[in-house]
């Protein structure tokens, strides 16, 4: 393993270096991500290097434990392991993770050729009601900035505004990453779950994969 990086040329391992940074504290590489100069998905550098040397890199990572999964359908790469426990979110962020997927499979399901999503924090507040998760609650703007943080750090959304002043009317774009984090299948489940507990101030794990809790998606920091 280690014979075939020593045969590359210096500007490749250093751009292995920075794929290798950005999987460990992302989890998601995508293949196009939304570029805010012009206003366009654009192919991501950082992919193509993932496809370029990605037999190596399942055998580095394997020495950790952890899976390199390639999604063709969505064009991701993802870190995947049963033996590390993901970050903790804060439930602020859990729900929009959820409420997120909801609108992603609700815009997939109409407009099937097509995986740009968007969305708006009006809409996001909209279903926070609908299904009672955050009842007689305010969000505070730190609060608010957090979860937005959190959420683009892990590459599940991509605030469209550049002044981040966020508000109602603020657009998101939301990644097909999110699909990886949470299936269709577990979130009513997880919906309702929440709903009966929306009381509770407590942080909550990241669900994570493709089943109700199967093998834990990592979140690196």
């Amino acid at each position: 393993m280690f014979e075939y990086y020593d045969n590359l040329l210096d500007e490749e391992k250093e751009e292995l270096t920075e794929l290798i940074k950005n999987l460990y504290s992302q989890t998601f590489i995508l293949e196009r991500k939304f570029d805010k100069k012009s206003e366009r998905y654009q192919l991501n550098k950082l992919y193509r290097i993932c496809e370029r040397h990605y037999e190596f890199l399942r055998e580095y990572f394997k020495i950790a434990d952890i899976d390199l999964i390639e999604n063709r359908q969505y064009g991701i790469m993802a870190l995947r392991t049963q033996t590390q426990q993901g970050d903790k979110l804060s439930r602020l962020t859990t729900m929009f993770l959820l409420l997120l997927k909801l609108i992603f499979d609700e815009q997939m399901n109409t407009v099937s050729n097509s995986i740009q999503v968007y969305t708006t924090l009006d809409e996001i507040y909209d279903k926070l009601l609908l299904f009672r998760l955050w009842a007689n609650k305010t969000i505070s703007p730190t609060e608010l900035r957090k979860t937005i943080t959190v959420l683009k750090k892990y590459q599940v959304i991509e605030v469209m505004e550049d002044n981040w002043e966020l508000d109602g009317t603020t657009r998101l774009i939301i990644y097909p990453t999110v699909s990886l984090i949470l299936n269709g299948q577990s979130i009513q489940g997880l919906v309702e779950q929440y709903q009966e507990n929306e009381e509770e101030d407590s942080d909550e794990q990241l669900p994570s994969t493709d089943e109700d809790v199967p093998e834990q998606l990592a979140l690196y920091k």
